[in-house]
């Protein structure tokens, strides 16, 4: 079965099955008074609700098609067949092992075959995936994945490169450290000097 295919199966899945909002704000409440606190107090009163909304924009990723956003092609760019890449992209997500964020920047670049697609849905793709749970290495995967598969490009590269809140806030306190991970496709994989000139571009930024 294809990975994409499964991803979104599940996630379909997982929606038809999914608690009420008032079920969501019961379980930040059972949340609260676990950790030690009133949640019937005044400051926590409204926090269920809070939360919940928060984890509507946190992970609005499951919402989303990012085959859909790529769909919408142009084959008109005047015989241009060098790299395509987007420097900078900003990454906020959620691991899936503790839900804690990581934070930090995408960078992606794919030669086009004849089409191109706007800049924007490649930065609209990022986002969509990220706004799941999942690891940072699945999320490179997904991306370069996605983008492969609907794009049909000669090749995709993926480099991100973020801080993790599980590592800062718990267990071995590190704050500084920084998570590096990339995804070669097609012709980065199989040419060093093209994926060398997509590392010093990431690099430089």
């Amino acid at each position: 079965m294809d990975a994409i295919a499964s991803l979104s199966r599940g996630a379909a899945n997982a929606a038809s099955d999914r608690p009420s909002r008032e079920e969501a704000e019961a379980a930040v409440r059972t949340l609260i008074a676990w950790a030690g606190d009133d949640p019937d107090r005044e400051g926590l009163l409204d926090t269920p609700k809070r939360v919940v909304k928060a984890y509507e924009e946190w992970f609005s990723g499951y919402r989303a098609d990012p085959e859909a956003e790529l769909s919408r092609t142009f084959e008109d760019v005047h015989g241009y067949d060098d790299l395509v890449m987007l420097r900078g992209i900003e990454v906020e997500s959620h691991c899936e092992h503790h839900i804690a964020p990581f934070i930090g920047k995408a960078y992606v670049a794919y030669l086009p075959s004849e089409r191109v697609v706007g800049i924007s849905k490649i930065a609209r793709v990022v986002e969509i995936f990220a706004k799941r749970l999942q690891t940072q290495e699945t999320m490179t995967s997904q991306i370069a994945d996605c983008i492969t598969r609907t794009l049909k490009p000669r090749g995709v590269a993926v480099y991100i490169d973020a801080k993790h809140e599980c590592m800062t806030t718990r267990g071995v306190h590190h704050p500084e450290v920084s998570t590096i991970t990339t995804k070669f496709c097609g012709a980065f994989r199989d040419d060093p000097e093209l994926r060398e000139r997509f590392l010093l571009l990431a690099r430089q930024a």
